[in-house]
């Protein structure tokens, strides 16, 4: 079972590498509690039969993947969660990881059913602010980082994330394979998000989006 602990979580993440997200560490899957596929434990035996190392299930708006399972007591697991919010004009998805899932400020954010975590149209219309997401996954022990940060629309990228950082913003997803959507709805380049997480000595994470199987390896 991960230990919650900040100081657990954060070294943690610092010490994976670009090589780590490529061959087996996955911090970013979706399950069937949000608009995933599969179930977390079905995610969990295929990291197991694909020899990840750790992988973390975030899921729209929602902890209930573990809430209503045992995967947080396999050591692979990072418990983690995906928050939808707007800043600037821009939905922006923030990442927690490390989190406690039980925490009643986190849960606060958290949607009230199961649209919440996958309809586009509800998903669209939340009313979160960054500042308040990322203070409830300080609350609960976590580490905020922003997630697929070229796909967000704004003229300068440094900026939007320094204007983030004051919020408390931990880290950022450097290591994302911008494919499916993900590609299309692309503004920045990703040698430029690395520049900016080195710049700010930003958590550098990474991981897939999956929502299907785990990839075995991330193509960038």
């Amino acid at each position: 079972m991960f230990d919650m602990n900040e100081q657990n979580i954060i070294g943690l993440l610092k010490s994976f590498t670009e090589e780590d997200f490529e061959k087996d560490v996955d911090l970013h899957i979706h399950s069937c509690f949000s608009d995933g596929h599969l179930t977390p434990d079905e995610l969990v035996a295929d990291a197991e039969s694909k020899g990840l190392r750790y992988i973390a299930i975030a899921d729209h708006n929602t902890v209930n993947a573990y809430l209503e399972t045992d995967i947080l007591k396999n050591p692979k697991v990072v418990p983690a969660i995906e928050f939808d919010c707007w800043y600037q004009g821009v939905l922006v998805h923030i990442l927690g990881y490390g989190i406690d899932v039980t925490n009643k400020e986190l849960l606060k954010h958290c949607a009230k059913d199961k649209k919440g975590t996958e309809a586009d149209i509800v998903r669209l219309f939340n009313h979160r602010h960054p500042k308040d997401v990322i203070k409830a996954i300080k609350s609960a022990g976590g580490v905020a980082v922003l997630a697929h940060p070229a796909c967000y629309w704004c003229f300068s990228l440094d900026w939007f994330v320094k204007s983030l950082i004051k919020y408390g913003l931990d880290g950022i997803e450097v290591y994302y394979p911008y494919k499916r959507h993900r590609g299309i709805i692309k503004f920045h380049f990703a040698s430029t998000v690395a520049k900016v997480a080195k710049k700010y000595n930003l958590i550098a994470t990474g991981g897939t989006d999956s929502h299907a199987e785990i990839a075995p390896k991330m193509h960038r």
